[in-house]
């Protein structure tokens, strides 16, 4: 077993801490946030994440614990993970200062100590970044040697929100990109007890193949939401469409499921990031653009269908069901929601929003702008329209004896529709 810091208890940063607790290792979270960290030290987790707190519950009183000290927590462990957050901008560029800041403090403690220490990238940076931010930054302050004084690997993450814990302890793959082979070696120590398949790489592949997994799923998804507004005109159910495709062993049918377009921390950013970096190296990245294009576009059609269906709103009380941009977080970040929530509201409608878990989140996007209901029941109670944007699997069979008129325009086809009675008029977003 060995001694781990985790610099940032974001998504990623405390599902790692929290798996690598699980399976033993002893464990330091390192954040400035005194509150998450009294949170995470009291068993309690500050992001929703479902398994999450279960674990945290069991390893807190064995061998994870939360600190503001990142002296402390890199001098008592061997190897630092870096999963400080790296947002980007509209045009792409992605903010590197957290991990600047890091790098540098990271390098202050190490010229201190004496013994090895392995600073390892978990966090979504620009291929490059790591070789051209982090060493260099670690190296003017600790006045050491990257690979002869201390480690550097890169070790991306490939984690789905709401479906983190179990992706972490049932990996595909693990990606450790290391600048030299003892660092490398060490990094795979870590992760002796995973049944995946390890593949070693240089650092700046490994930070390549988080961004091309990412966009690939994009892209995914961009395609069928495209191919789903093609079939509503046709008539076609694009769901029976993605099953026959899905079924070429070639394609799969993961992320092939329409709706209104992708949202959260990693897809949009990340993609992004990669259509500036492809835009600065020369390389005119036209497939990606379109997939950012395609996404932006979904919500609005979202919007427009409504409003073509159900309009003028003007006055209409909408039941949102679905703030956080997939199941299982409640995370509001890019959400599709959002842009579809503020363009009905910009046309007049009241909206009396329900999520299971986001409705915290959703408050501070939206203030007092539109309401909010304690349950999917309450939400739709008086309202002239349903409108489901996130597929949580409590929105499947729901009363709809409440409404005002019972109509129901469901974005992700999670409605069981043979159980529906035959008042409820039904329509869906791509079929």
């Amino acid at each position: 077993m060995m001694d781990i810091s985790i610099v940032g208890t974001g998504y990623v940063g405390l599902v790692s801490a929290a798996g690598f607790a699980e399976k033993g290792h002893n464990v330091v979270c390192v954040d400035v946030d005194e509150d998450k960290v009294e949170l995470i030290n009291n068993k309690k987790s500050p992001i929703y994440e479902e398994g999450l707190g279960e674990i945290l519950s069991v390893v807190c009183d064995r061998n994870l614990k939360a600190t503001t000290d990142l002296e402390s927590a890199v001098n008592s462990t061997e190897v630092t993970f870096i999963c400080v957050g790296t947002p980007s901008g509209d045009d792409g560029v992605v903010d590197l200062r957290y991990i600047r800041g890091v790098s540098a403090d990271l390098g202050k403690i190490l010229s201190k100590k004496d013994s090895y220490h392995v600073i390892v990238v978990k966090s979504t940076v620009i291929p490059g970044s790591t070789e051209d931010v982090v060493i260099p930054l670690v190296e003017k302050n600790s006045k050491k040697k990257a690979s002869s004084d201390f480690g550097v690997a890169m070790n991306p993450e490939f984690l789905r929100e709401g479906a983190a814990v179990e992706d972490f302890a049932n990996p595909d793959r693990i990606v450790i990109g290391a600048l030299d082979q003892k660092s490398g070696d060490m990094v795979e120590q870590i992760y002796f007890d995973f049944t995946a398949p390890v593949l070693r790489t240089n650092v700046k592949t490994a930070e390549m193949i988080k961004y091309t997994a990412n966009s690939l799923l994009a892209t995914k998804i961009s395609f069928i939401n495209e191919i789903g507004n093609m079939c509503k005109e046709m008539g076609i159910d694009v769901y029976d469409v993605a099953k026959g495709v899905g079924m070429d062993h070639r394609i799969s049918p993961s992320f092939l499921r329409a709706g209104p377009g992708f949202g959260g921390s990693c897809f949009p950013k990340d993609v992004s990031a990669l259509v500036y970096k492809a835009n600065k190296i020369g390389i005119k990245p036209i497939l990606l653009e379109s997939v950012l294009k395609v996404n932006s576009m979904q919500p609005l059609r979202v919007f427009e269908l409504v409003k073509e269906k159900y309009g003028p709103l003007e006055g209409v009380q909408i039941s949102v069901l679905g703030l956080a941009f997939k199941p299982g977080t409640d995370d509001m970040r890019y959400s599709p929601a959002i842009s579809i929530i503020n363009s009905l509201v910009s046309s007049g409608a009241k909206i009396m929003a329900y999520d299971p878990q986001a409705i915290e989140n959703a408050k501070k996007i939206f203030g007092d702008s539109i309401e909010f209901a304690s349950s999917a029941e309450k939400a739709l109670k008086d309202s002239s329209l349903a409108l489901i944007l996130t597929d949580w699997e409590e929105f499947k069979n729901i009363d709809y004896s409440v409404m005002k008129e019972k109509r129901v325009f469901d974005t992700r086809k999670i409605v069981k529709t043979d159980l529906l009675p035959d008042d409820v008029e039904y329509e869906g977003l791509s079929w």
